[in-house]
Order: structure tokens, then sequence, then C-alpha cells
């Protein structure tokens, strides 16, 4: 039984290691907003049987393995060089608000000044921007956006009503950056360190099967001796 765990656990950190050499989270210097989920992507399993072994079995796991290197590669092939869009006021509608505090940004000037940034960008009628990049956003940020396809952001940064209209233009800037990175494929030292760490856990996946089918076996026998 402790075998059985063991196998089990390192099957787990296996792919969980195959994860993390292909999907990378962007380095950026402005902060995430909580888009590090956008590198995970959905893969298709292919049949066992599948790859290019030249016709030689293999097991789904292995299979899955060899599909998500070559999807990794024809993502950053169809990526491209181009830089992330920029957005500007033009893109998005702006809307000002009392400043919450204690007492409240500059509650004792004779007019008080509304200095809270309420910014709305439409991800959906967004059509400057990829589609690739509109479907990642409205996944990845679907708790900020709306019925009505728009992005809400709110900055209360500064005492300033420019300086907030700033600070959200910088956020909505982060997601766009966020959702237009593409990590780079794999070279063919991590391709070759990944098929070698699949093909362990496949091992230890069979071995596992192995130990429980003679301990099946065991039990079987046993009774027929009652």
């Amino acid at each position: 039984m402790a075998t059985a765990m063991r196998s089990a656990g390192l099957l787990r950190l296996s792919f969980r290691h195959v994860s993390s050499l292909l999907f990378q989270v962007p380095p950026s210097p402005a902060p995430s907003l909580g888009v590090a989920r956008a590198g995970l992507v959905r893969v298709r399993c292919s049949a066992a049987g599948a790859g290019d072994d030249g016709g030689k079995r293999v097991s789904a796991r292995l299979a899955l393995t060899q599909q998500v290197l070559r999807d990794a590669e024809e993502r950053a092939a169809s990526a491209g060089s181009d830089p992330a869009p920029k957005i500007t006021l033009d893109h998005v509608t702006v809307n000002f608000a009392r400043s919450g505090g204690p007492g409240g940004q500059n509650v004792n000037k004779a007019i008080p000044i509304n200095t809270k940034v309420d910014m709305r960008f439409n991800v959906k009628e967004a059509h400057w921007l990829g589609e690739r990049i509109k479907e990642r956003i409205l996944q990845t940020e679907k708790n900020r956006i709306n019925k009505d396809g728009e992005l809400v952001i709110s900055s209360t940064k500064t005492r300033t009503q420019k300086g907030n209209i700033e600070d959200a233009l910088q956020k909505i800037q982060a997601i766009i950056d966020a959702a237009s990175y593409v990590p780079p494929p794999p070279t063919e030292e991590q391709k070759k360190k990944i098929e070698k760490i699949a093909a362990a856990a496949e091992r230890k996946r069979l071995q596992k099967k192995k130990v429980l089918s003679q301990k099946k076996e065991f039990r079987r026998n046993r009774t027929s001796w009652d």
C-alpha cells in the first residue's frame, strides 16, 4: 500500500513539473491583478497509439504530454512578435465619485472634489484587440466584467482625478499585457526532460497497476483455499 501511495504521489508531482516547465507567468513590473492563471490552456487528449513514434503504441498519458508540447510550439509560432496593444482614454468610459477613507478626500473644501475613478472598458466591442486576447480577458477577468461586457476598474490611489485615471489605465493595460503574453516554445533540452519525466511516471503507474493486480490475484487464490 505504501508503494502504491508513493507511486501516485510521484505521478502527480511529475505532471505538475511538466506544467511548470511549459506554462510560465509573464515577467512584468506591473501588478498581474490575478491573471497569472492565463498561462493555463485546455489540451486535447490524444488516443492511445497516436504520436510520432512511427506507429508505436503509446499510452494516453504520454500522448497527452506530446500533445501539450506540440500545442506550445503552435501557440508560440502563431503569436508573432507584435507588441501588446496599448489602451488610451478614447477606449474607456470614466465616472467620478466621492472617495472613501477617514473624512473622505478634499472633504473640507467649499466644493468637495470627487476623486474616485470608476473606469469601464467594453471588452466585447474592442475591435482593436485580437480575438485571442479578448477571449483570455473575458475568461480570466469574468468576475470584473458585467453583463454588458464591460470590465470595471476603480482607483482611489491618489488625491487627484488625473492620478487615479492614470492608475486605472495602468491596471487595464496590465490585464491586456498578461492576456497578450505567449510563453516561448520549449527548448530541445526541456522537451527531453519533460518526455523523460512523463516516461518515468508512466513506468511507475504501470508498476503500481501490476502490484495491485498481483494483490488481487493473491486474495482470490487465498479464498479458494478455504
